[in-house]
């Protein structure tokens, strides 16, 4: 379908700003100007609480930011994995989504803070989200939380981060995890889909940014051949808990997220994919100005709602 009006309401604003392309600019200098999804998220929700701790990591203290809702609980858990490429992004740019997730889904949101590259390049993401994974199932009752209802999730490269975490979590014994929430995910270092070359540029996320992300993030180029980088690369994919793949229309990541859900699915586990037609990377964080984007996180609500009870009434 055609490009939604909001969805180029919001490219226009942002060809206005007479911004350079991100892959033209400094690791700080994309960094200062990142704004993410609080910037058009709208007025960040109200919820029960919120706290920031610092946990063990691999190599340092990671930060991570809780949000438990009105209620009594033990609550079910997400632990939210921000995107940005692996380079930018933090705890606030994703608070409002974090926040609309918290209510929405009735459970314990655990946003982290993970290393980004080039200063820390990969595995340190996918070790740190992993590590912070292992800490909330550990210390899940400290905080009013369920260790046996925990889920993963976040977008963009974050949703990559929640997929490894998944085949990490199998493949080292644990946690035991229910659910994966991957929102327009990064599932492979290649740039050859259809997507790719439909959505090139021009719609906010373009190919060259792709590229400059990867190469931030991977030591090597063959590094993105494994699976805790490219997880659609992976030879076994099954065992894995459920999950839901948003996509993107014009979006270059749609076709390989959209891969990635069809080798879920033949490799036996149980996966929902959502397209959302007319939109653009980006949009699940823009509810004030993307009609669609405050209606994804109401559906991803509903299957993380779904699958917390399947698992409770168990």
């Amino acid at each position: 379908m055609p490009l939604d009006p909001q969805a180029q309401a919001y490219l226009d604003m942002l060809a206005s700003a007479g911004n350079p392309p991100q892959h033209t600019m400094s690791v700080e200098d994309a960094r200062a100007g990142f704004l993410g999804p609080a910037a058009l998220a709208g007025e960040p929700p109200v919820v029960g609480s919120v706290e920031d701790r610092e946990i063990p990591g691999p190599e340092s203290q990671i930060p991570v930011r809780i949000y438990t809702p009105e209620g009594k609980g033990p609550f079910p858990l997400l632990v939210y994995f921000h995107g940005g490429g692996w380079v930018l992004g933090n705890l606030d740019a994703h608070d409002p989504v974090c926040r609309a997730l918290t209510n929405a889904a009735a459970c314990i949101t655990v946003s982290v803070d993970y290393r980004l590259a080039p200063e820390h390049k990969y595995p340190a993401a996918p070790e740190d989200c992993y590590a912070a994974t292992c800490w909330v199932a550990g210390h899940a009752g400290s905080f009013n939380g369920d260790p046996t209802c925990i889920a993963v999730g976040g977008d963009s490269a974050g949703g990559n981060l929640a997929a490894v975490v998944t085949l990490i979590a199998r493949d080292r014994g644990g946690p035991k995890l229910m659910y994966q929430l991957m929102i327009y995910p990064v599932t492979n270092y290649s740039f050859d889909t259809p997507s790719y070359r439909e959505n090139a540029e021009g719609y906010s996320l373009t190919k060259d940014d792709m590229v400059w992300f990867w190469n931030h993030y991977l030591p090597g180029e063959d590094d993105g051949k494994h699976p805790y980088a490219s997880p659609l690369q992976a030879q076994d994919l099954s065992d894995l808990p459920p999950a839901l793949v948003i996509t993107a229309e014009y979006d270059p990541l749609r076709d390989e997220g959209e891969q990635y859900a069809a080798r879920l699915q033949e490799a036996g586990n149980h996966v929902t994919v959502r397209r959302y037609n007319g939109m653009i990377h980006g949009f699940f964080g823009k509810g004030a100005v993307i009609d669609q984007g405050r209606q994804a996180i109401e559906d991803a609500a509903a299957c993380l709602r779904s699958a917390f009870g399947s698992v409770q009434k168990g």
